[in-house]
């Protein structure tokens, strides 16, 4: 297996990372270039998956419970139930495929993740009732949180450390160029019945085949593997020396998570049923909604290298912080009074680029867990947020009015402020 030249650096947990301080991308391994590849685009078909079912939730979820009216109070309830099933099954999939990563490998599991969301994301198209979409979601999205974690990983045991940062944005620009996907899809599809738009999920599945022919496992896996006599477990996140790390970054991914899926959930729902919008026809609205989609994830791109370059300066847990603050900021402006369709399309800008907050995560929580609980430590805690936001996501829609969840989005804003606060709880660490 190919290995890079690069320096090595002993972690508060015993084990050596790759630094690399003064590597050019010249002088990146052939396995490090197949590492990232591999992760990059295993993000960006997440992104591709995780929004086709937003962009078409309520006129698809209408059409599952034979309703023409997407404002029926029904559509919004069981639709926000499809989408916490699916948040749910993200946040098990992340400790369930984290499991698999550290016990059989990052490549290994890499494969398993995107071929589980590929292919349940295309058995969607076959749903003929509302649970039946809420299965297949949910089987998906055990592929999409297990993903997450073992790319993560993958890239933190492969890539320099003093560009981290750098790479937490790249990983998080393929996440919003998946969405973009998603959108264009959505917007050349927009005559078609909206359960076509799954058969695009099948298209990762072909990602499998070169992962597993082309990436290796990392040996910093192989090196723990032989040095560990006894396999971890995930109670082990809670023994001594790591309690404090997953029970904090539990918290603050909880919160910040559930204010953020509220709002990727519910603003493409409350757009659809403004007044002015519910005059147009469907391939109007499809259209209009891809485009609220571009501006959001477009600005969450510039959004993903500001806040790697200002964690640069500052640190992660203080970027964190300020970046859920601007959160909180560009939701109140946008919520605290009615606005058109017209007025909020200022507003997505804004909203968006402070998402670049989730970026941080990425390449911030695997190197705080030792090598054999990484992506069984980054995977849990970041995932097990997708269940205090799945119940969020049907909570705040208590809030929505019929055809209107501007207060079910006002409300979800303001947990981004004890997000903020309970951030500087976190370990101080700078790449």
């Amino acid at each position: 297996m190919e290995t890079a030249d690069l320096k090595q650096d002993v972690s508060q947990n015993g084990v050596a990372h790759p630094t690399g301080d003064d590597t050019r991308l010249r002088d990146l391994s052939s396995q490090q270039w197949k590492s990232g590849i591999a992760a990059w685009l295993g993000w960006t078909f997440d992104g591709l998956e995780l929004h086709l079912y937003t962009l078409v939730a309520a006129p698809f979820v209408a059409q599952l419970l034979n309703l023409t009216d997407t404002t029926d109070a029904r559509v919004g309830r069981y639709g926000s139930i499809i989408q916490a099933g699916f948040l749910v099954g993200w946040a098990l999939g992340g400790g369930f495929f984290g499991r698999i990563g550290d016990r059989l490998g990052r490549s290994r599991a890499l494969c398993l993740t995107v071929l589980t969301y590929a292919t349940c994301t295309g058995l969607a198209v076959f749903a003929q009732t509302w649970w039946h979409l809420l299965i297949f979601r949910f089987i998906a999205a055990l592929g999409i949180g297990g993903e997450w974690a073992v790319g993560a990983s993958l890239l933190s045991e492969t890539w320099p450390k003093k560009w981290r940062t750098w790479i937490a944005g790249v990983l998080q620009c393929g996440v919003n160029i998946g969405i973009l996907m998603a959108a264009g899809a959505n917007r050349v599809m927009s005559s078609a019945p909206p359960r076509y738009i799954f058969l695009v999920g099948v298209i990762p599945a072909l990602l499998v085949f070169w992962i597993r022919r082309a990436v290796p496992e990392t040996e910093e896996w192989h090196a723990a593997k032989k040095a560990q006599e006894k396999e971890p477990g995930i109670l082990d996140l809670f023994g001594p020396g790591v309690r404090k790390i997953t029970l904090w970054t539990l918290v603050v991914c909880a919160i910040s998570l559930s204010a953020h899926w509220a709002f990727m959930f519910w603003h493409l729902q409350h757009v659809r049923n403004l007044p002015e919008v519910l005059l147009m026809t469907p391939e109007q609205k499809n259209n209009l909604a891809s485009l609220v989609l571009y501006l959001v994830i477009a600005s969450s791109i510039v959004g993903n290298f500001f806040a790697a370059w200002i964690a640069r300066k500052i640190g992660y847990r203080a970027t964190i912080a300020w970046m859920c603050l601007g959160y909180f900021l560009a939701m109140m402006g946008a919520y605290c009074v009615p606005r058109d369709h017209h007025a909020l399309l200022y507003w997505f800008p804004c909203i968006g680029f402070f998402q670049g907050l989730f970026a941080l995560f990425t390449m911030y929580l695997p190197p705080l867990f030792p090598t054999l609980l990484r992506t069984t430590g980054a995977g849990f805690c970041y995932n097990i947020g997708r269940i205090a936001a799945a119940f969020g996501t049907v909570f705040f829609g208590l809030f929505s009015k019929v055809g209107d969840h501007r207060m079910a989005l006002l409300y979800a804003g303001l947990l981004f402020l004890p997000a903020s606060v309970v951030s500087f709880m976190m370990p101080k660490v700078r790449d």
